[in-house]
């Protein structure tokens, strides 16, 4: 069998090893310079190269049709993937809410581990070679043509990644392919990116940090996200990891129906919130209200909440009303924020939208409309939360694409 894989990203290289490993003669073919480009600048350049989370959990991390990766996640999941790694030299280990890192904090190390795959399993390599078109007869695949000639094969496999972050070679190029052999395409939204609000106030406080917080939303009067952690506030607005969770939720939603709220002690409910501010009350009770919440949060902070709640910074504590009190409470459980838009789909992590799960089988990642082509990655759509989960959906559907293709079902 001939395989000829589109893309030498993360889903691409797995492909082309799942292929090869299965007796393929597998050609990739990768318009950059280099492989992984990508993959180089995720998790900060250290690559969150999956999440060891497995079953329902990990589903749940996958907002958008999560069931179409069941049949792919049961053949190849993160403990596979992981022991594939090991076994190609790559040493790992596990932080904070099972995310799985190279040992040395080096993205490339990653990257030079599928290499090493693809060169002990006879993986022929092209890069610097951009794909024009892919070529059928009969509703069969019979090759590609590319600016460097014609290649025949028995089997493509399109990995080329989603629109973000263009700079490293996504470009949209899949989305165009399986326009052209007559795949539905879904509307294309950034997803795992910062978002912009009305108010000012975020630039103010611009590098804070908030720690252990609850990111809630609402669209009109359901709660649609709700989750702890970490975000950051920003000069156009709030970023961090739940930010990115919850932009992956609301894309493609009306955003001004959306409202966003902070609970900044989630761990305290309002009772004995209340009885915490009291107990500050009493102990700065002639202090400003300004200089009586410095146990209570950051110093940049407390500006904030005290306008949320309508208090003059410069009131005496002791002059502090119930009411005000009440409202104080009501700004620290649910600070509102209001976005109003993304970032440019440029910075965005992945791409939400993409080939329509219609037209693949969920078994193979096939295409149901032409024979011998089949899709892997950011380029399906299907995607999920920060955390090693996006990685982890090209590597499985990378999988299942490079064992079919190779007659390995």
């Amino acid at each position: 069998m001939k395989v000829i894989v589109i893309g030498a990203g993360a889903a691409g290289m797995m492909a082309a090893v799942a292929a090869a490993q299965n007796g393929a003669d597998v050609i990739v073919l990768e318009k950059n310079e280099k492989c992984g480009k990508k993959i180089y600048i995720t998790g900060k350049g250290r690559c969150n190269v999956t999440n060891a989370t497995t079953g329902e959990e990990f589903l749940r991390n996958i907002p958008r049709n999560p069931r179409f990766l069941m049949s792919a996640l049961s053949r190849f999941d993160s403990n596979d993937l992981q022991d594939m790694l090991k076994n190609a030299g790559l040493e790992l280990k596990t932080e904070r809410g099972q995310r799985v890192f190279p040992q040395s904090d080096r993205a490339s190390d990653v990257t030079k581990a599928f290499q090493f795959m693809m060169k002990k399993h006879g993986v022929k390599l092209l890069l610097n070679t951009k794909v024009k078109r892919i070529l059928q007869t009969d509703g069969m695949v019979t090759g590609v043509e590319s600016d460097k000639g014609t290649f025949d094969c028995d089997s493509v496999i399109i990995a080329t990644g989603g629109i973000s972050y263009p700079s490293t070679g996504s470009t949209g190029d899949g989305f165009a392919f399986a326009k052209d052999t007559g795949h539905r395409v879904t509307e294309l939204y950034p997803s795992l990116i910062p978002i912009l609000t009305k108010e000012k106030w975020p630039a103010d406080i611009s590098g804070l940090t908030l720690k252990n917080v609850t990111l809630y939303a609402k669209n009109g009067k359901k709660v649609i996200f709700s989750e702890l952690g970490e975000m950051l506030f920003t000069h156009f607005g709030i970023s961090g990891p739940l930010v990115l969770s919850l932009s992956s939720v609301i894309a493609g939603m009306d955003i001004s129906k959306i409202s966003v709220y902070i609970d900044l002690k989630p761990a305290l409910d309002q009772e004995t919130l209340d009885k915490r501010i009291l107990r500050d009350f009493e102990k700065y009770q002639n202090k400003q209200i300004v200089n009586s919440l410095r146990d209570l949060l950051p110093h940049n902070m407390i500006p904030v909440i005290l306008n949320a709640a309508g208090i003059d910074p410069e009131k005496f504590v002791n002059q502090i009303s119930k009411q005000e009190r009440i409202a104080l409470l009501s700004a620290l459980k649910a600070l509102p924020i209001t976005p109003v838009g993304f970032r440019p789909i440029e910075e965005a992590v992945v791409t939400r939208g993409g080939v329509n799960i219609g037209d693949i089988n969920p078994r193979t990642m096939e295409s149901k409309k032409i024979n011998g082509l089949y899709f892997a990655g950011e380029v399906i759509d299907v995607d999920g939360f920060t955390g090693g989960f996006n990685l982890q959906i090209a590597f499985t559907t990378g999988y299942a694409a490079g064992c079919a293709s190779a007659g390995a079902v």
